[in-house]
C-alpha cells in the first residue's frame, strides 16, 4: 500500500537572504519561494486533462486564501502551520505512488536545509536538524564551488540561451547507520523550480564571451568577473533526487583498485578491498579471502611476502591429501561452479569440515574459482557469521567482480614469477657462458627491428644444430624404499611412545577416551608393522596433533605422576617439526651427503672439461645426480670444433663416473643410513638439435626424430636385463646403454684403457634390455668398477 505523503518541518527558523560569499563559497543570494511551483499549477488550470485542471483550480483557490505562500519565505514557521497546502502543491514533484520508494527532497536554491522530503530521503540524507548530511567524499568548500558552478550554468542557460554541457553525475557517499557502513548515491539537482532574478542591469555578454565561459566552466574567477554574483538572486527551490548507485560505484572502484600493482600484497590495501565488498553486500562482518592457485603444485598458495589473505585455504596446508578441505577444493576444480554454503552447519560438506569452518566464525560462505582464460589462477572466499547471510541470490554480484579479482591474482602471480625468475637468473641459471654470444645476437636483432618501427617484432628462436649429447646419472639405489622404511620406523616409534603414555595414564585416570585412544594407537601400530600405506603418515600425525597430544597437556597439568613419561615423549619429538624425526633425518642426511659429494666433484671436473672445449653443461639433483652435456661447433663462436674434442669428453665422462662410483662407495660406511649408488651412461652417436624453450627457460632437444633420445634418457634408469628381470644398474658397476653396436665400439677402447690402468675389472657384460615403454631394442655394457677399500 502506498505511503501517504507527509510533511516534516524543522523548528521555526528564520531564513534570511544569503549575503554575497567569497569566491571559494557559494556566491549568490538564495531564498526559498513557492512561487515557481504556484506558477506551475496556475499554468495547468486550463489543461486538456480534466483531472489535472480540476486539481490546479482547487490549488489556485487555496493559494488565493493563503497570502503566506506568496513571495519569499524567510521563516519556516509559516510552513508548519499550513501543511495541507504544501502537501497539495508538492504533488507536482512527489508522485504519491512512488513516495515510499523515492529518495527525494527539496531545499532552498543550492542550500542545505530541507523542508519537505520522502521518508527515505530523510533517513538517508538528513541530519536531525533536517540539514543535508555532508558527504564523506566531498568537503564543504568543494561542495560550495560545485553548487556555484551549477548556479552559473543555470544563469547562462536561462538568461543568455546558452546550451550548457552536462556537469556529470554527482555522487554522494553517506554513512548508513543501520549497518555501520556507507552507501553511494547519484544525485540529480533539479533546478526547474528555481527562478533567476536580475538585480540592476543584466550584464551584456558577446557570443565570444559566452563561448569562452562554456569552455572554461571550471574557472570560477572568469565567471565571477563576467557575471558578478551581486547582479543575480535565486528564488524557489531545488529538487534533489537520489538513486542508489552503490553497486555500480563499488564495482567501478574495485576495477581501478584491482588494476593497481601489489594491491593484494599490501594488508592495508586488502582491507580497503574487503571494506568495499562489505558495502556492496551491506554486511559489515563479511570476510574476504583470496588464495592463488599454483598449477604445478596443484594447490592453493599464499602471495608471498609472508601474506596469506585466505581464511580457508590456509587450513589445508598441513592436511593430508584426502582431507575434507582438499576434497572441497578438488570438487571446485572438477565442477567449475561456485560453492554456496547458506548454512554451513547443515550443508552437504563433510562434518569435520563444517565444524572447522564454524570454528573460524563463519556460518555461511561462498567459494568461487578465479578463472583466467582456461586456467584457474586462484580462489575467492566470502564468509559471514550469519546463517543465510550469503546465498544463491548473491551470485549475481559475485559474478561481476570475480573477473576483476582473477586479473589481479594473475598479475600478482606474474609479478611474483618475475621476481623468482630474476633471482634464478641471478643466482642459479644465468645463461651458460658458452652460448651467451648467441643470446646477445638475438637480443641485438630484436632491438634493431624495434628501432626500425616494427612494433610486432619477437625474439627469434634460439636453436643449436648438429650438437652431440652426453648423459650420465648417479642414482641412489632403492631410495624410495628406504625412505618409506624410515617413515614407517619413525611412525611406529612415535605411536609406541604415545601408547606408553596412554597406558601409564590408565593407571591414574579412568577416562573412556584413554581406552579409545589406546585402541586407535594399537590398531595403527599393528597395521604399520605390516607395511606403510599412502596417507598413513599424514593421517596418523594429524590424529596425534588433534586428539592425543592435547590430552597429554591436560594429563601433565592434572596428574603430576605422569609428567616423567610425558616429558620422555616430548624429548623424542623434533621441536621444529613437531614429530618424531629420527630415521628420516638420518635418511635425508645420507641422501644430502651423497648428492653434495657427487655434485661437488662433478663441478670440479666440469671446470677442467670446459678447458678441453667449451660446451653446455646442466646438472640436476633429486635422489641422486644426473648431468647433460651438449658439445658442437654451433655452440661456440669463432672456435673450430673437431671430433677429437668429443672423444676427449666421452673419456672424461667415463673417468668421472668411475671416480664417482669409488667415492660414493667409500662414503657408504660414514653415512647414518648406508645407501649405495648406481652409475649409468647413455651413449648416443648421432648429433642432434637443441632449442631454448622460452616458457621453461632451458634447453631441450628439437624435432620429432630427436625426441626419441629424450624418451630413452628418461626411462633407462628402470631398465632390466632381457630374460632375467634383473635391474641393469647395480651398485659398484658402471652401465652403458646404446642402441646400435657401432656406438659401443668407441667405448670398448676406453674400457680397455681403464682396465689397463686398474680402474675397471676385466669382465665386460654384453646385455640385451627388456622393452621399455615406447622404446625397444636397447643394448648395454656393464662392467664392475675396481673399488678402493
Amino acid at each position: 500500500m502506498a505511503v501517504e505523503p507527509t510533511l516534516t518541518v524543522a523548528p521555526a527558523v528564520p531564513i534570511a537572504p544569503q549575503p554575497a560569499a567569497p569566491a571559494s563559497a557559494f556566491p549568490f543570494r538564495s531564498t526559498l519561494s513557492l512561487e515557481p511551483l504556484i506558477a506551475y499549477w496556475h499554468a495547468r488550470e486550463s489543461a486538456s486533462n480534466a483531472g489535472v485542471a480540476l486539481l490546479a483550480r482547487a490549488i489556485g483557490e487555496q493559494v488565493a486564501q493563503a497570502a503566506w505562500s506568496r513571495g519569499l519565505l524567510t521563516d519556516y514557521s509559516v510552513l508548519e502551520c499550513n501543511c495541507d497546502l504544501v502537501e497539495t502543491l508538492m504533488l507536482a514533484v512527489f508522485p504519491p505512488a512512488s513516495f515510499a520508494t523515492d529518495i527525494s527532497g527539496v531545499v532552498a536554491p543550492f542550500q542545505r536545509h530541507s523542508f519537505y522530503s520522502t521518508p527515505l530521503f530523510e533517513e538517508v540524507m538528513l541530519n536531525k536538524d533536517r540539514t543535508v548530511k555532508q558527504p564523506l567524499n566531498i568537503d564543504l568548500p568543494t561542495m560550495e564551488r560545485q553548487m556555484g558552478l551549477m548556479a552559473y550554468h543555470l544563469i547562462l542557460h536561462r538568461l543568455y540561451g546558452a546550451e550548457m554541457p552536462s556537469l556529470g553525475t554527482i555522487v554522494f557517499t553517506v554513512p548508513d547507520y543501520k549497518v555501520g557502513l556507507y552507501r553511494h548515491y547519484g544525485v540529480d539537482f533539479n533546478s526547474d523550480f528555481v527562478m533567476v532574478r536580475v538585480v540592476g542591469e543584466l550584464p551584456v555578454l558577446t557570443p565570444e564571451q559566452i563561448e569562452f565561459l562554456v569552455h572554461n566552466r571550471h574557472r570560477p574567477e572568469v565567471w565571477h568577473e563576467l557575471l558578478p554574483p551581486e547582479n543575480f538572486e535565486l528564488e524557489g527551490f531545488n529538487l534533489l533526487q537520489l538513486v542508489d548507485v552503490t553497486d555500480q560505484e563499488i564495482l567501478s572502484e574495485l576495477k581501478y583498485d584491482l588494476l593497481e600493482r601489489d594491491v593484494l600484497q599490501t594488508p592495508a590495501r586488502f582491507e580497503q578491498i574487503q571494506e568495499k565488498l562489505r558495502v556492496l553486500f551491506a554486511m559489515p562482518t563479511l570476510q574476504l579471502g583470496i588464495a592463488a592457485y599454483d598449477e604445478k603444485k596443484r594447490a592453493f598458495v599464499d602471495f608471498g611476502r609472508k601474506i596469506n589473505h585466505s581464511f580457508l585455504a590456509k587450513q589445508v596446508q598441513n592436511q593430508s591429501a584426502n582431507s575434507s578441505f582438499r576434497q572441497i577444493y578438488e570438487r571446485l576444480l572438477r565442477e567449475r561452479e561456485p560453492l554456496v554454503l547458506k548454512d554451513v552447519a547443515n550443508s552437504d560438506i563433510p562434518k569435520d569440515l563444517r565444524q572447522q569452518i564454524i570454528t573460524l566464525g563463519i556460518k555461511s560462505a561462498i567459494l568461487a574459482l578465479l578463472p583466467y582464460g582456461t586456467d584457474t589462477v586462484g580462489l575467492l572466499e566470502l564468509g559471514t557469521p550469519d546463517v543465510n547471510g550469503l546465498d544463491e541470490f548473491d551470485m549475481d554480484k559475485v559474478a561481476q567482480f570475480v573477473p576483476l579479482f582473477a586479473v589481479a591474482v594473475k598479475r600478482n602471480a606474474e609479478d611474483l614469477q618475475s621476481r623468482i625468475q630474476s633471482v634464478i637468473q641471478q643466482k642459479f641459471t644465468a645463461i651458460h657462458p658458452t652460448m651467451e654470444w648467441r643470446f646477445a645476437d638475438a637480443a641485438r636483432n630484436l632491438l634493431t627491428q624495434l628501432d626500425a618501427g616494427n612494433r610486432t617484432a619477437e625474439m627469434e628462436a634460439i636453436v643449436f644444430e648438429d650438437v652431440y649429447p652426453l648423459h650420465g646419472s648417479c642414482d641412489i639405489r632403492g631410495s624410495s624404499t628406504v625412505r618409506n622404511e624410515a617413515i614407517q620406523g619413525d611412525l611406529i616409534e612415535h605411536l609406541t611412545l604415545a601408547n606408553k603414555v596412554l597406558k601409564k595414564a590408565s593407571e591414574f585416570q579412568q577416562l573412556p577416551i584413554l581406552d579409545e585412544l589406546k585402541f586407535y594407537v594399537t590398531k595403527n601400530l599393528k597395521r604399520l608393522r605390516e607395511g606403510l600405506l599412502t596417507g598413513d603418515e599424514a593421517n596418523i600425525y594429524d590424529s596425534l596433533k588433534r586428539e592425543v597430544e592435547p590430552l597429554f597437556e591436560y594429563l601433565a597439568t592434572h596428574t603430576p605422576e605422569l609428567r616423567p613419561v610425558i616429558t620422555s615423549y616430548w624429548n623424542n619429538i623434533d621441536p621444529k617439526l613437531g614429530i618424531l624425526y629420527k630415521r628420516r633425518q638420518d635418511f635425508e642426511i645420507s641422501v644430502t651427503t651423497l648428492n653434495d659429494a657427487v655434485s661437488d666433484y662433478l663441478d670440479e671436473e666440469e671446470d677442467k672439461a670446459q678447458l678441453m672445449f667449451p660446451h653446455y653443461f646442466q646438472r640436476n639433483k633429486t635422489d641422486g645426480v644426473e648431468f647433460n652435456i651438449y658439445v658442437g661447433s654451433t655452440l661456440v663462436q669463432d672456435k673450430p670444433f673437431d671430433l677429437v674434442f668429443l672423444k676427449n669428453l666421452r673419456l672424461w665422462q667415463l673417468l668421472t663416473m668411475v671416480e664417482i662410483t669409488r667415492r660414493t662407495h667409500v662414503l657408504k660406511a660414514t653415512l647414518p643410513v648406508p645407501l649405495e649408488t648406481t652409475q649409468l651412461i647413455l651413449i648416443h652417436g648421432q648429433s642432434l638439435s637443441i632449442r631454448f624453450r622460452q616458457d621453461e627457460r632451458q634447453f631441450d632437444v628439437d624435432g620429432a626424430y630427436n625426441i626419441r633420445y629424450e624418451i630413452i634418457k628418461k626411462r633407462i634408469d628402470k631398465a632390466t636385463v632381457l630374460g632375467t628381470g634383473e635391474r641393469l644398474t647395480q651398485p659398484g658397476t658402471l652401465a652403458l646403454v646404446y642402441a646400435q653396436t657401432r656406438e659401443a665400439m668407441e667405448y670398448y677402447e676406453y674400457i680397455d684403457y681403464l682396465q689397463d690402468r686398474g680402474m675397471l675389472e676385466a669382465e665386460v657384460e654384453e646385455l640385451e634390455l627388456e622393452e621399455l615403454q615406447g622404446v625397444k631394442g636397447l643394448l648395454a655394457l656393464r662392467v664392475r668398477v675396481r673399488l678402493v677399500e
